[in-house]
């Protein structure tokens, strides 16, 4: 299965339904130690069971009772809406390998929704940004929303600069309920902005996950000789030697991730860092790991 998960195998697939299907079926294969996994604990109510559901939640002494499947609603199920913000900027567009920024994101979304939508019944819906608003389509549970939601992400192409502000603003003023927001970027700005930015999400009651995307060699170049970087939203140049690259580059990079990571927890925001090259259903067991141990 390992090799199907391989985000250059991937990359290769024809169809974003295919490829979540392909990412969850294995995340879910893994949980093998856990069937109550990504479940709130506290029971809320009984539903009736349909084509799809997990039967190991059916519960079977109402069966016994009444010769019907019921499942068992869990608090954390019911009350969940996720909502993915997409960074379609034109650093999003950076590969070393097969894979770039923006292919690795859209896998990741793509996931969380057939996992939101087809696994725990659950509403959806996706915000598209750079430095403007690109695309919103509202979380919603009605049939079709899983393809209205990847086709979605199939259209959203890096462009621009990125911009956290007019997508969160409009996020705000159509939020209706409380819901876990994950964000998907590279998070090529200020970390403190970036938490300044997002707080208002977490003060609204909602649970807000940044899934902090990364090329390899954005977090380990290499380099043999001197070369010039050109940023890809503002087209600026910088000339940068192999030892600059080992040394100066990699302690900033590291530096940036930390704070960003210990501003995002200290804000009570969750972060996950994700490299390019690295299996999505490990990155998705990551994301549920953290989620179990919020319910």
């Amino acid at each position: 299965m390992q090799r199907f998960l391989d985000p250059s195998v991937l990359a290769g697939i024809s169809g974003l339904d295919l490829v979540a299907k392909i990412v969850v079926d294995g995340f879910v294969s893994g949980l093998h130690r856990s069937p109550n996994f990504g479940f709130s604990q506290e029971f809320a109510e009984y539903r009736a069971y349909t084509p799809g559901d997990d039967p190991r939640h059916i519960d079977w002494n109402v069966f016994a009772r009444t010769e019907r499947c019921y499942l068992k609603r869990f608090r954390g199920e019911t009350n969940t809406q996720l909502t993915v913000l997409l960074d379609a900027s034109n650093s999003m567009n950076y590969a070393s390998h097969r894979v770039n920024k923006m292919d690795y994101a859209r896998f990741t979304a793509a996931a969380l929704f057939y996992l939101t939508t087809q696994t725990q019944r659950d509403a959806a819906g996706l915000i598209v940004f750079d430095d403007e608003l690109r695309n919103f389509i509202k979380p919603s549970t009605r049939q079709g929303q899983l393809y209205r939601l990847l086709s979605g992400l199939e259209h959203a192409e890096p462009r621009a600069r990125t911009d956290f502000t007019k997508p969160l603003r409009h996020f705000q003023e159509f939020l209706r309920r409380r819901g876990l927001v994950v964000i998907i970027s590279d998070f090529y700005e200020v970390p403190e902005r970036i938490i300044r930015t997002i707080e208002p999400l977490r003060f609204h009651g909602n649970e807000v996950l940044l899934f902090h995307v990364l090329d390899p060699k954005e977090i380990r170049p290499q380099l043999d000789q001197a070369t010039v970087l050109i940023d890809l939203e503002s087209r600026e140049t910088l000339e940068v030697s192999p030892e600059y690259a080992q040394t100066e580059y990699r302690k900033k990079m590291d530096a940036h991730i930390r704070a960003l990571r210990e501003s995002a927890r200290s804000s009570g925001i969750d972060y996950c860092l994700l490299v390019t090259d690295r299996p999505l259903d490990a990155a998705l067991r990551e994301y549920l790991t953290v989620r179990q141990g919020r319910l």
